[in-house]
């Protein structure tokens, strides 16, 4: 894809800054721990270098029926700590449609919008490329708990949530050894299984089931067993949504292996909380990324982070990669729980 497409060369001022005065930032899709700061770092840096920044509320949806206020930097104050999204999230199906589309790019020309920040996950990114093909420049900021966003190596809210995930984990071994039972916790991860396995390896689990690998119950029944040979009260399987329900897995244990469960899925709870230290500085480095790729004439890119450095893709390229699993972590992880 040319790149230059998407340098907008009638913003560029001496080859460096440019004459965009006003931009605009919304979040999209499932919240995530971190999304304030990074909204917080879009404000400040663009009002720093004398820009204009407006909020979009309820994502594309708000965009569409032009719920959008300028943001002041008092309008960001005290909200670095706060997990969720300040500008608020919303489903939009009418804006996957070019007529949907038609009427958000009407409201960003309304409002004299120049750029746009895009904070979210995978529906987000696809928003972002659809305005970036009409000509409007948009750089996606990765915002999800699923950590599975190509072109990065941590999104927004994972950090956060696979420490409130470990949180979890370590009380449910506390009843699980007391009464000497098998727990069965479903965490997130509808595609990917980021959550399940870090949190698993993390946490000392037994067994983790990712949509990314098969599993064989009846070798999952012999490892249980195995345990309980050598003396093992109690075992912990960590199962991503995307693989099946935890209650249906129990199920099956019951049905092949006659052995009583109890299943704790975590939901909604891993989206929430204060964001950790990683995230907030993760979100700052970001949403400040991607207002200098916006002065600097960028629209149609991703921003991301890569061996600790700041990175930068072309948004339609990143979304035709398929997101991977660390199959390095997840063999340790079997390898460490024998």
């Amino acid at each position: 894809m040319d790149q230059q497409k998407y340098v907008l060369s009638f913003y560029i001022k001496n080859g460096v800054k440019t004459d965009m005065k006003r931009i605009g930032v919304l979040t999209s899709g499932g919240d995530a721990p971190g999304m304030n700061a990074a909204i917080r770092a879009v404000v400040r840096k663009a009002i720093y270098h004398e820009m204009e920044v407006y909020g979009i509320y309820q994502g594309y949806s708000g965009l569409i029926n032009g719920n959008i206020k300028k943001l002041e930097l008092g309008s960001v104050g005290d909200i670095i700590q706060r997990g969720g999204t300040m500008l608020y999230s919303a489903r939009c199906e009418e804006f996957k449609t070019k007529e949907g589309q038609a009427k958000g790019i009407e409201q960003l020309k309304k409002h004299g919008i120049e750029g746009l920040v895009v904070i979210g996950g995978d529906g987000s990114y696809r928003g972002a490329k659809a305005l970036t093909e009409q000509g409007f420049p948009c750089v996606g900021v990765p915002g999800t708990i699923d950590n599975d966003i190509p072109g990065t190596e941590y999104t927004i809210g994972f950090d956060t949530a696979i420490n409130t995930v470990i949180n979890a984990i370590d009380r449910i071994r506390d009843t699980a050894t007391s009464h000497e039972r098998t727990f069965i916790v479903e965490v997130m991860g509808r595609d990917a299984g980021d959550i399940a396995l870090w949190t698993g390896l993390a946490g000392g689990a037994e067994t983790i089931l990712i949509p990314e690998e098969k599993f064989e119950m009846k070798e999952i029944i012999k490892r249980l067993e195995r345990g309980q040979e050598r003396g093992k009260k109690h075992s912990i399987i960590i199962i991503a949504e995307g693989v099946c329900s935890a209650v249906e897995f129990a199920s099956q244990l019951k049905e092949m292996a006659n052995l009583e469960t109890r299943v704790s899925v975590l939901g909604h709870i891993q989206r929430g909380g204060s964001p950790t230290a990683f995230d907030r500085v993760l979100a700052s480095r970001l949403g400040s990324r991607a207002v200098e790729l916006l002065m600097e004439g960028k629209g149609g890119r991703a921003v991301g982070i890569e061996r600790n450095q700041l990175v930068d893709y072309d948004i339609i390229e990143i979304l035709s990669k398929p997101h991977k699993v660390n199959m390095d972590m997840y063999k340790l992880s079997t390898e460490l729980s024998i």
